[in-house]
């Protein structure tokens, strides 16, 4: 965002505008008042503000500053209640960290806080879970949250690495309409480039990295249901 004086992101914009399919260009994990108001200047279309560093109480608060500023420039937030790290050695238990859970009352008060899309902590992780049995997800807990919503935010899903497609699948079931996705999408494009560099020239690098990750990417549309959709 601020190399070159937003030039990468303006690039992105104009990519998007120019797209055959609607896509917005979202700033994910936006962690200081600074940093989310200068992304409020240039042209995204959503912005993620995440102040779980900070006590609930303080979240809340500086939540709903930030979020009233982004709309005011037109532009959608997301905030998420309650945060769980992984690490390079994984969770081993989500279930063990049932204090970080986000409840169904806390989605309520981050929903009064006006944001468009909230990304709820039920057991999933950022980073990696050490092997896909220890993903151990509370579906009752989502759907609870879901409930409880009624419709006033679109639910995000963080932490999808090593999910399978059943996985994938299943959180779409129960109400997630959004979901970000990091290795599922970017592996075999980082394997490539690992292998491949200084073997083939950079802009063919380029190039079939680019298609690599197209690849992924329609796979993991058709896996959630979204291919052929765009209107």
């Amino acid at each position: 965002m601020t190399y070159a004086n937003g030039l990468l992101v303006n690039l992105a914009a104009d990519a998007c505008k120019s797209a055959s399919v609607p896509i917005s260009l979202h700033l994910d994990h936006a962690q200081d008042e600074a940093s989310i108001k200068r992304a409020a200047s240039m042209p995204f279309d959503s912005i993620m503000v995440d102040m779980s560093h900070y006590r609930k109480e303080e979240n809340l608060q500086r939540t709903a500053e930030l979020v009233q500023h982004c709309h005011e420039q037109g532009i959608a937030t997301e905030a998420e209640p309650g945060r769980i790290n992984g690490g390079e050695d994984g969770v081993k238990d989500t279930g063990d960290l049932e204090g970080m859970l986000t409840t169904a009352e806390e989605a309520m008060q981050f929903i009064d806080t006006g944001i468009d899309f909230l990304a709820p902590a039920f057991g999933n992780v950022h980073g990696k879970y050490g092997g896909v049995e220890n993903i151990k997800l509370d579906l009752p807990r989502l759907d609870s949250i879901r409930k409880t919503s009624q419709g006033k935010v679109q639910l995000v899903m963080h932490g999808t690495n090593e999910f399978t497609e059943n996985i994938l699948r299943t959180c779409v079931q129960h109400g997630m309409t959004r979901l970000n996705v990091n290795d599922l999408v970017l592996w075999r494009y980082n394997q490539y480039v690992k292998e491949n560099t200084g073997k083939v020239p950079l802009t063919e690098l380029m190039e079939q990295g680019t298609q690599l990750i197209q690849e992924r990417l329609e796979w993991m549309m058709d896996v959630i249901g979204s291919s052929g959709k765009a209107q």
